[in-house]
């Protein structure tokens, strides 16, 4: 589909690291606390602002690689695929730990998302990784391509906080941070993650 190799598992995909606790839950959590729905929302806001910047950075570098390297492509792909499997395995024989703290102001919700996400040292490696599993070097079309996937995952990302902020105002006392409950999110998404990772890497 306009040179995505599967795009229901590039969805299924998105939606698995949604979930996976981290700081842009946390934002949007506290930011509901604080801010109530509008504060939540923005704070999503901030967070899909953050997550394009860096997902395009990433393109840059993979188109970059793709059209200069295409034989090297491949091994970006591999290389991808190795880092999900390894990310997977770490969350899944993470301890339970405290979640972090974050120190959200009132009336800056957006801002301070977009700068927590902006700021995430993983995110921008994360992108590089994912971006090429799922693109068909041979029926790319280059900023369409991209665009949807970009597109795709800032609808599911606004999809997504929509509900986190909603459950969180309705059912705040219930959503606090739970060690248990994200511990156990993030040894499922660790899970998801090594599959596709291997799913993705017997594609090749």
């Amino acid at each position: 589909m306009v040179g995505i190799v599967d795009y229901g598992a590039f969805v299924v995909a998105i939606i698995v690291f949604l979930l996976i606790p981290g700081p842009g839950n946390l934002a949007l959590i506290t930011s509901t606390g604080k801010g109530r729905i509008r504060g939540g929302l923005a704070s999503t806001l901030g967070v899909i602002l953050g997550d394009q910047v860096l997902m395009w950075l990433a393109v840059a570098g993979v188109a970059a690689v793709l059209t200069a390297y295409p034989a090297a492509f491949n091994a970006v792909q591999w290389l991808g695929a190795a880092y999900l499997v390894w990310l997977g395995g770490r969350m899944l024989l993470a301890k339970a730990g405290a979640a972090p703290v974050l120190q959200i102001k009132p009336h800056h919700y957006l801002r301070q998302a977009f700068m927590i996400t902006l700021l995430n040292p993983k995110a921008v490696v994360f992108y590089m990784a994912f971006f090429p599993l799922f693109v068909d070097p041979a029926a790319h079309q280059g900023l369409r391509t991209f665009g949807l996937m970009a597109l795709t995952i800032a609808a599911l990302t606004f999809a997504y906080g929509l509900v986190v902020v909603l459950l969180t105002h309705f059912l705040a006392e219930r959503l606090r941070a739970n060690p248990q409950i994200s511990g156990a999110m993030g040894k499922l998404a660790g899970v998801f993650l090594i599959g596709f990772g291997v799913k993705l890497a017997l594609s090749r």
